[in-house]
Protein backbone atom coordinates (compact mmCIF):
# COMPACT_ATOMS: atom_id res chain seq x y z
CA UNK A 1 0.00 0.00 0.00
CA UNK A 2 1.35 3.50 -0.85
CA UNK A 3 1.97 6.02 1.69
CA UNK A 4 -1.08 8.21 1.77
CA UNK A 5 -1.23 11.62 0.52
CA UNK A 6 -3.57 14.01 2.09
CA UNK A 7 -5.59 16.24 0.34
CA UNK A 8 -8.67 18.34 0.47
CA UNK A 9 -11.05 17.03 -1.72
CA UNK A 10 -14.25 17.79 -2.89
CA UNK A 11 -16.36 15.53 -6.02
CA UNK A 12 -19.39 16.99 -7.29
CA UNK A 13 -22.47 14.96 -8.94
CA UNK A 14 -23.51 14.58 -12.27
CA UNK A 15 -25.83 13.74 -14.41
CA UNK A 16 -24.55 11.27 -17.37
CA UNK A 17 -27.12 9.32 -18.77
CA UNK A 18 -27.86 5.72 -17.22
CA UNK A 19 -24.15 6.28 -15.42
CA UNK A 20 -24.44 6.24 -11.64
CA UNK A 21 -23.11 9.20 -10.29
CA UNK A 22 -21.44 9.62 -6.69
CA UNK A 23 -21.15 12.10 -4.07
CA UNK A 24 -17.69 12.07 -1.55
CA UNK A 25 -16.98 15.21 0.18
CA UNK A 26 -14.12 15.27 2.57
CA UNK A 27 -11.98 18.08 4.18
CA UNK A 28 -9.02 15.81 5.30
CA UNK A 29 -9.31 12.70 2.99
CA UNK A 30 -6.98 10.37 2.32
CA UNK A 31 -6.09 8.49 -1.07
CA UNK A 32 -3.90 5.87 -0.86
CA UNK A 33 -5.37 3.46 -3.54
CA UNK A 34 -7.97 2.71 -5.99
CA UNK A 35 -9.95 1.47 -3.78
CA UNK A 36 -10.81 4.30 -2.24
CA UNK A 37 -11.89 5.96 -5.71
CA UNK A 38 -13.79 3.39 -7.39
CA UNK A 39 -14.00 3.55 -10.85
CA UNK A 40 -14.29 6.78 -11.70
CA UNK A 41 -13.92 8.63 -14.62
CA UNK A 42 -12.71 12.29 -15.05
CA UNK A 43 -14.96 14.92 -16.54
CA UNK A 44 -14.48 18.27 -17.89
CA UNK A 45 -10.63 17.22 -17.43
CA UNK A 46 -10.97 19.08 -14.28
CA UNK A 47 -9.16 18.47 -11.00
CA UNK A 48 -8.15 19.96 -8.37
CA UNK A 49 -5.93 18.88 -5.78
CA UNK A 50 -4.11 20.69 -2.87
CA UNK A 51 -2.52 20.83 0.27
CA UNK A 52 -4.11 21.88 3.60
CA UNK A 53 -6.55 25.42 3.41
CA UNK A 54 -8.57 27.15 5.21
CA UNK A 55 -12.22 26.56 5.11
CA UNK A 56 -12.88 28.92 2.60
CA UNK A 57 -10.89 27.68 0.21
CA UNK A 58 -12.19 23.52 0.42
CA UNK A 59 -14.69 24.22 -1.91
CA UNK A 60 -12.74 22.71 -4.87
CA UNK A 61 -14.38 20.08 -7.08
CA UNK A 62 -14.14 17.11 -9.41
CA UNK A 63 -16.59 16.02 -11.23
CA UNK A 64 -16.37 12.06 -11.70
CA UNK A 65 -18.57 9.45 -12.65
CA UNK A 66 -18.41 5.80 -11.66
CA UNK A 67 -18.47 3.13 -14.82
CA UNK A 68 -21.01 -0.02 -13.99
CA UNK A 69 -20.59 -3.15 -16.52
CA UNK A 70 -23.58 -3.05 -18.62
CA UNK A 71 -26.06 -6.05 -18.44
CA UNK A 72 -25.03 -9.03 -20.46
CA UNK A 73 -27.98 -10.29 -22.60
CA UNK A 74 -29.12 -13.90 -22.39
CA UNK A 75 -27.68 -14.54 -18.60
CA UNK A 76 -29.36 -14.83 -15.70
CA UNK A 77 -29.95 -11.71 -13.54
CA UNK A 78 -27.51 -13.88 -10.90
CA UNK A 79 -25.03 -14.24 -13.22
CA UNK A 80 -25.11 -10.82 -14.27
CA UNK A 81 -25.09 -9.73 -10.54
CA UNK A 82 -21.50 -11.86 -10.44
CA UNK A 83 -20.22 -10.36 -13.53
CA UNK A 84 -21.22 -6.54 -11.88
CA UNK A 85 -18.98 -7.21 -8.75
CA UNK A 86 -15.51 -5.76 -7.71
CA UNK A 87 -12.73 -7.63 -9.63
CA UNK A 88 -10.06 -5.74 -8.30
CA UNK A 89 -8.75 -9.50 -7.06
CA UNK A 90 -8.18 -12.59 -8.44
CA UNK A 91 -10.19 -14.77 -6.63
CA UNK A 92 -13.33 -12.61 -7.39
CA UNK A 93 -11.90 -12.92 -11.03
CA UNK A 94 -11.79 -16.48 -10.98
CA UNK A 95 -14.90 -17.12 -9.48
CA UNK A 96 -16.61 -15.09 -12.10
CA UNK A 97 -14.92 -16.79 -14.99
CA UNK A 98 -15.60 -20.26 -13.69
CA UNK A 99 -19.35 -19.54 -13.14
CA UNK A 100 -19.30 -17.88 -16.82
CA UNK A 101 -17.60 -20.98 -18.31
CA UNK A 102 -20.80 -23.16 -19.27
CA UNK A 103 -21.94 -20.07 -21.31
CA UNK A 104 -19.35 -19.49 -23.24
CA UNK A 105 -19.28 -22.67 -24.67
CA UNK A 106 -22.68 -22.14 -26.19
CA UNK A 107 -21.19 -18.59 -27.53
CA UNK A 108 -21.80 -17.72 -31.18
CA UNK A 109 -18.46 -16.80 -32.39
CA UNK A 110 -16.23 -18.35 -34.77
CA UNK A 111 -13.39 -19.11 -32.72
CA UNK A 112 -15.86 -21.40 -30.14
CA UNK A 113 -18.06 -22.75 -33.05
CA UNK A 114 -15.07 -23.64 -35.42
CA UNK A 115 -12.17 -24.53 -32.69
CA UNK A 116 -10.95 -28.24 -33.70
CA UNK A 117 -11.70 -31.10 -31.23
CA UNK A 118 -8.92 -33.47 -29.70
CA UNK A 119 -6.81 -30.49 -28.18
CA UNK A 120 -5.36 -31.70 -25.01
CA UNK A 121 -5.32 -28.11 -22.63
CA UNK A 122 -3.78 -27.93 -19.07
CA UNK A 123 -4.50 -24.81 -16.65
CA UNK A 124 -2.32 -24.37 -13.46
CA UNK A 125 -0.66 -21.66 -11.52
CA UNK A 126 2.83 -20.71 -10.75
CA UNK A 127 4.40 -18.31 -7.83
CA UNK A 128 7.16 -15.76 -9.99
CA UNK A 129 10.21 -14.35 -8.36
CA UNK A 130 7.98 -11.68 -7.17
CA UNK A 131 5.61 -13.33 -5.59
CA UNK A 132 2.55 -13.26 -7.71
CA UNK A 133 0.37 -16.64 -8.50
CA UNK A 134 0.76 -16.78 -12.22
CA UNK A 135 -2.39 -18.55 -14.19
CA UNK A 136 -1.29 -20.88 -17.23
CA UNK A 137 -2.32 -22.19 -19.85
CA UNK A 138 -1.32 -24.85 -22.66
CA UNK A 139 -2.84 -26.85 -25.73
CA UNK A 140 -0.87 -29.43 -27.26
CA UNK A 141 -2.14 -32.58 -29.68
CA UNK A 142 -0.92 -36.28 -28.99
CA UNK A 143 2.21 -35.99 -32.25
CA UNK A 144 4.94 -35.09 -32.31
CA UNK A 145 5.67 -31.20 -31.85
CA UNK A 146 7.48 -29.12 -34.47
CA UNK A 147 7.67 -25.53 -32.53
CA UNK A 148 6.88 -23.71 -29.16
CA UNK A 149 4.75 -20.89 -29.54
CA UNK A 150 4.37 -18.29 -26.30
CA UNK A 151 1.54 -15.39 -26.56
CA UNK A 152 1.41 -12.23 -25.11
CA UNK A 153 -1.80 -10.98 -24.43
CA UNK A 154 -3.23 -7.53 -25.30
CA UNK A 155 -4.30 -4.76 -22.52
CA UNK A 156 -7.29 -5.24 -20.10
CA UNK A 157 -7.48 -9.32 -21.66
CA UNK A 158 -6.40 -12.30 -20.42
CA UNK A 159 -4.92 -15.35 -22.19
CA UNK A 160 -8.67 -17.57 -22.13
CA UNK A 161 -11.66 -16.80 -24.10
CA UNK A 162 -11.13 -15.68 -27.85
CA UNK A 163 -7.65 -16.92 -27.68
CA UNK A 164 -8.39 -20.37 -26.62
CA UNK A 165 -10.08 -20.51 -30.20
CA UNK A 166 -6.90 -19.45 -32.17
CA UNK A 167 -4.78 -21.43 -30.07
CA UNK A 168 -6.24 -24.73 -31.05
CA UNK A 169 -6.17 -24.14 -33.94
CA UNK A 170 -2.43 -23.60 -34.28
CA UNK A 171 -1.98 -26.39 -31.70
CA UNK A 172 -3.71 -28.67 -33.90
CA UNK A 173 -0.92 -27.81 -36.62
CA UNK A 174 1.16 -29.67 -34.21
CA UNK A 175 2.30 -26.47 -32.37
CA UNK A 176 2.82 -26.85 -28.69
CA UNK A 177 0.92 -23.28 -27.45
CA UNK A 178 1.64 -21.92 -24.12
CA UNK A 179 0.01 -18.69 -22.80
CA UNK A 180 0.22 -16.63 -19.21
CA UNK A 181 -1.77 -13.85 -17.79
CA UNK A 182 0.19 -11.04 -16.48
CA UNK A 183 -0.22 -10.06 -13.04
CA UNK A 184 -3.33 -8.06 -12.34
CA UNK A 185 -4.88 -9.12 -15.44
CA UNK A 186 -6.98 -12.37 -16.22
CA UNK A 187 -6.59 -14.82 -13.72
CA UNK A 188 -3.19 -14.07 -12.12
CA UNK A 189 -3.14 -12.31 -8.64
CA UNK A 190 -2.53 -8.24 -8.64
CA UNK A 191 -4.72 -5.54 -9.06
CA UNK A 192 -6.55 -5.54 -11.89
CA UNK A 193 -5.45 -3.31 -14.54
CA UNK A 194 -2.27 -2.16 -12.96
CA UNK A 195 1.16 -2.28 -14.39
CA UNK A 196 3.38 -0.14 -11.96
CA UNK A 197 6.23 -1.19 -13.83
CA UNK A 198 6.26 -1.94 -17.51
CA UNK A 199 9.29 -3.78 -17.55
CA UNK A 200 8.54 -5.91 -14.97
CA UNK A 201 5.77 -7.85 -16.92
CA UNK A 202 7.87 -8.02 -19.36
CA UNK A 203 10.37 -10.14 -16.96
CA UNK A 204 7.59 -12.04 -16.00
CA UNK A 205 7.03 -13.37 -19.33
CA UNK A 206 10.72 -13.91 -19.96
CA UNK A 207 10.73 -15.54 -16.70
CA UNK A 208 7.92 -17.93 -17.25
CA UNK A 209 8.62 -18.81 -21.08
CA UNK A 210 12.00 -19.48 -19.64
CA UNK A 211 10.64 -22.47 -17.58
CA UNK A 212 8.42 -23.65 -20.25
CA UNK A 213 10.80 -23.48 -22.88
CA UNK A 214 13.02 -26.08 -20.81
CA UNK A 215 10.57 -28.44 -20.70
CA UNK A 216 12.62 -31.95 -21.45
CA UNK A 217 9.70 -32.26 -24.13
CA UNK A 218 10.12 -28.82 -25.64
CA UNK A 219 13.59 -27.76 -24.82
CA UNK A 220 15.06 -28.76 -28.39
CA UNK A 221 12.15 -26.95 -30.24
CA UNK A 222 12.06 -24.09 -31.95
CA UNK A 223 10.88 -20.89 -29.93
CA UNK A 224 8.50 -18.09 -31.08
CA UNK A 225 6.77 -15.40 -29.68
CA UNK A 226 3.09 -14.29 -30.46
CA UNK A 227 1.78 -10.97 -29.34
CA UNK A 228 -1.01 -8.92 -29.85
CA UNK A 229 -1.06 -4.80 -29.71
CA UNK A 230 -0.01 -4.22 -25.97
CA UNK A 231 1.32 -8.01 -26.20
CA UNK A 232 3.12 -6.98 -28.78
CA UNK A 233 4.84 -3.82 -27.26
CA UNK A 234 5.74 -6.65 -24.07
CA UNK A 235 6.73 -9.31 -27.44
CA UNK A 236 9.20 -6.96 -28.86
CA UNK A 237 10.89 -5.93 -25.10
CA UNK A 238 11.27 -9.39 -24.43
CA UNK A 239 13.34 -10.05 -27.89
CA UNK A 240 15.14 -6.75 -27.06
CA UNK A 241 16.11 -8.12 -24.08
CA UNK A 242 17.28 -11.59 -24.96
CA UNK A 243 17.49 -11.35 -28.79
CA UNK A 244 18.96 -14.50 -29.41
CA UNK A 245 16.23 -16.65 -27.15
CA UNK A 246 13.71 -16.86 -29.85
CA UNK A 247 13.92 -17.66 -33.43
CA UNK A 248 10.50 -15.24 -34.51
CA UNK A 249 8.49 -13.48 -33.44
CA UNK A 250 4.76 -12.11 -34.64
CA UNK A 251 2.84 -9.08 -33.74
CA UNK A 252 -0.73 -8.28 -34.48
CA UNK A 253 -1.87 -4.99 -34.48
CA UNK A 254 1.30 -4.52 -32.14
CA UNK A 255 1.80 -1.21 -30.05
CA UNK A 256 4.34 0.38 -30.83
CA UNK A 257 2.72 3.15 -30.60
CA UNK A 258 -0.51 4.59 -29.60
CA UNK A 259 -2.40 6.36 -32.19
CA UNK A 260 -2.60 9.74 -31.65
CA UNK A 261 -6.33 10.16 -31.55
CA UNK A 262 -6.61 8.08 -28.40
CA UNK A 263 -4.25 10.28 -26.34
CA UNK A 264 -5.44 13.26 -24.52
CA UNK A 265 -3.79 16.68 -25.00
CA UNK A 266 -0.30 17.17 -23.92
CA UNK A 267 -1.53 19.71 -21.05
CA UNK A 268 -3.52 16.73 -20.06
CA UNK A 269 -1.16 13.88 -20.22
CA UNK A 270 1.56 16.31 -18.07
CA UNK A 271 -1.17 16.43 -15.52
CA UNK A 272 -1.74 13.05 -15.55
CA UNK A 273 1.61 12.12 -15.02
CA UNK A 274 1.83 14.43 -12.42
CA UNK A 275 -1.06 13.02 -10.87
CA UNK A 276 0.35 9.13 -11.62
CA UNK A 277 3.06 9.82 -8.66
CA UNK A 278 0.10 10.62 -6.19
CA UNK A 279 -2.34 8.30 -6.55
CA UNK A 280 -0.90 5.68 -9.19
CA UNK A 281 -3.79 2.81 -8.58
CA UNK A 282 -6.49 6.02 -9.35
CA UNK A 283 -8.79 5.10 -12.54
CA UNK A 284 -8.36 9.06 -13.61
CA UNK A 285 -7.11 8.36 -17.01
CA UNK A 286 -10.14 10.01 -19.83
CA UNK A 287 -11.71 7.03 -20.99
CA UNK A 288 -12.38 5.91 -24.06
CA UNK A 289 -14.54 2.76 -25.30
CA UNK A 290 -12.51 1.00 -27.87
CA UNK A 291 -14.94 -2.26 -28.76
CA UNK A 292 -16.30 -0.42 -31.14
CA UNK A 293 -12.78 0.48 -32.73
CA UNK A 294 -11.86 -3.19 -32.06
CA UNK A 295 -14.68 -5.53 -33.41
CA UNK A 296 -15.83 -4.48 -36.95
CA UNK A 297 -18.89 -6.89 -36.90
CA UNK A 298 -21.35 -5.43 -34.10
CA UNK A 299 -22.40 -9.16 -33.77
CA UNK A 300 -18.90 -9.96 -31.92
CA UNK A 301 -18.57 -6.89 -30.32
CA UNK A 302 -21.86 -8.14 -28.54
CA UNK A 303 -19.88 -11.61 -27.61
CA UNK A 304 -17.28 -9.66 -26.34
CA UNK A 305 -19.07 -8.29 -23.83
CA UNK A 306 -19.16 -12.39 -21.86
CA UNK A 307 -15.01 -12.01 -21.54
CA UNK A 308 -16.18 -11.01 -18.03
CA UNK A 309 -12.09 -11.19 -17.02
CA UNK A 310 -11.77 -8.37 -19.31
CA UNK A 311 -10.45 -4.72 -17.21
CA UNK A 312 -12.90 -1.98 -19.26
CA UNK A 313 -12.81 0.59 -16.54
CA UNK A 314 -10.68 3.13 -17.10
CA UNK A 315 -7.01 2.91 -17.09
CA UNK A 316 -5.33 3.69 -13.70
CA UNK A 317 -2.84 6.73 -13.85
CA UNK A 318 0.13 4.71 -13.40
CA UNK A 319 -0.97 2.51 -16.01
CA UNK A 320 -1.26 5.24 -18.54
CA UNK A 321 2.08 6.73 -18.59
CA UNK A 322 3.90 3.81 -17.83
CA UNK A 323 1.88 1.92 -21.57
CA UNK A 324 3.29 5.62 -22.93
CA UNK A 325 6.56 5.47 -21.48
CA UNK A 326 6.75 1.62 -23.31
CA UNK A 327 5.76 2.45 -26.52
CA UNK A 328 8.43 5.84 -26.63
CA UNK A 329 11.43 3.34 -25.79
CA UNK A 330 10.16 0.31 -27.92
CA UNK A 331 10.22 3.03 -31.08
CA UNK A 332 13.30 4.60 -30.08
CA UNK A 333 14.88 0.79 -30.44
CA UNK A 334 13.23 -0.58 -33.57
CA UNK A 335 16.59 -0.36 -35.76
CA UNK A 336 17.75 -3.35 -33.04
CA UNK A 337 14.66 -5.85 -33.54
CA UNK A 338 16.74 -8.99 -35.21
CA UNK A 339 14.37 -12.10 -35.38
CA UNK A 340 12.24 -13.39 -38.39
CA UNK A 341 9.05 -10.92 -38.18
CA UNK A 342 5.54 -11.25 -39.22
CA UNK A 343 3.77 -8.44 -38.74
CA UNK A 344 -0.13 -8.31 -39.05
CA UNK A 345 -2.34 -5.32 -39.02
CA UNK A 346 -5.87 -3.95 -40.01
CA UNK A 347 -5.51 -0.63 -42.34
CA UNK A 348 -8.11 0.90 -40.32
CA UNK A 349 -6.57 0.22 -36.31
CA UNK A 350 -7.03 3.42 -34.37
CA UNK A 351 -6.24 1.94 -31.55
CA UNK A 352 -2.74 1.36 -32.62
CA UNK A 353 -1.11 3.09 -35.98
CA UNK A 354 -0.62 0.59 -38.64
CA UNK A 355 2.13 3.61 -39.98
CA UNK A 356 3.88 2.32 -37.12
CA UNK A 357 3.98 -1.46 -37.92
CA UNK A 358 5.16 -0.42 -40.71
CA UNK A 359 8.00 1.91 -39.68
CA UNK A 360 9.30 -1.46 -37.76
CA UNK A 361 8.97 -3.28 -40.77
CA UNK A 362 11.27 -0.47 -42.48
CA UNK A 363 13.71 -0.19 -39.61
CA UNK A 364 13.87 -3.77 -38.37
CA UNK A 365 17.15 -5.70 -39.23
CA UNK A 366 15.61 -8.89 -39.34
CA UNK A 367 17.04 -10.77 -42.13
CA UNK A 368 13.31 -12.54 -42.63
CA UNK A 369 10.37 -9.75 -42.15
CA UNK A 370 6.95 -10.11 -43.45
CA UNK A 371 4.15 -7.40 -43.15
CA UNK A 372 0.84 -7.97 -44.24
CA UNK A 373 -1.93 -5.19 -43.92
CA UNK A 374 -5.49 -6.46 -44.44
CA UNK A 375 -7.55 -4.09 -45.74
CA UNK A 376 -10.82 -2.59 -43.86
CA UNK A 377 -9.59 -4.43 -40.75
CA UNK A 378 -9.57 -3.13 -36.81
CA UNK A 379 -8.03 -3.32 -34.13
CA UNK A 380 -8.89 -6.83 -33.17
CA UNK A 381 -7.75 -8.61 -36.91
CA UNK A 382 -7.64 -12.01 -34.57
CA UNK A 383 -11.42 -11.77 -33.73
CA UNK A 384 -13.45 -9.14 -34.35
CA UNK A 385 -13.42 -9.34 -38.16
CA UNK A 386 -15.78 -11.23 -40.38
CA UNK A 387 -15.43 -15.13 -40.86
CA UNK A 388 -13.75 -15.38 -43.14
CA UNK A 389 -10.96 -12.64 -42.43
CA UNK A 390 -10.19 -14.45 -39.17
CA UNK A 391 -9.73 -17.43 -40.76
CA UNK A 392 -7.08 -15.83 -43.30
CA UNK A 393 -5.23 -14.08 -40.80
CA UNK A 394 -5.25 -17.54 -38.25
CA UNK A 395 -3.92 -19.17 -41.44
CA UNK A 396 -1.22 -16.43 -42.05
CA UNK A 397 -0.15 -17.33 -38.91
CA UNK A 398 0.20 -21.09 -38.81
CA UNK A 399 1.51 -20.66 -42.42
CA UNK A 400 4.47 -18.75 -41.37
CA UNK A 401 5.29 -21.38 -38.83
CA UNK A 402 5.04 -23.87 -41.10
CA UNK A 403 7.47 -22.11 -43.88
CA UNK A 404 9.91 -21.72 -40.76
CA UNK A 405 9.66 -25.25 -39.63
CA UNK A 406 9.99 -27.23 -43.04
CA UNK A 407 12.66 -24.99 -44.67
CA UNK A 408 15.30 -26.84 -46.46
CA UNK A 409 17.36 -27.44 -42.69
CA UNK A 410 15.00 -27.51 -39.91
CA UNK A 411 15.85 -24.65 -37.61
CA UNK A 412 17.99 -25.04 -34.67
CA UNK A 413 16.67 -23.29 -31.24
CA UNK A 414 17.94 -20.13 -30.66
CA UNK A 415 20.55 -19.84 -27.66
CA UNK A 416 21.93 -17.20 -25.60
Amino acid sequence: MEKACEFNYKIAPTISGDINSQLLTSHRGQLSSAMELPSLKLQSQRLFLSPRRSQSQRKKVVVVTAKRRSNIEGVSDELNAIASQNLDLAPSRRMVRAAFLPVHQHLDHYLFKAAPAGIRTQEWYETNSRGFEIFCYSWLVVVSLKVVLCFCHGYGSTCTFFFEGLAKRIAASGYAVYAMDYPGFGLSEGLHGYIPKFDDLVDDVIEQYAKIKAKPELRELPGFLLGQSMGGAIALKVHLKEPNNWDGVILVAPMCKIAEEMLPSKAVLKALDLLSYVMPKAKLFPYKDLSALTFREPGKRKVANYNVLSYDDPTRLKTGMELLSATQDIESQLHKVSAPLLILHGSEDKVTDPLVSQFLYEKASSKDKIMKIYEGGYHGILEGEPDDRIFAVHNDIISWLAFFFTKDRRLEPATS
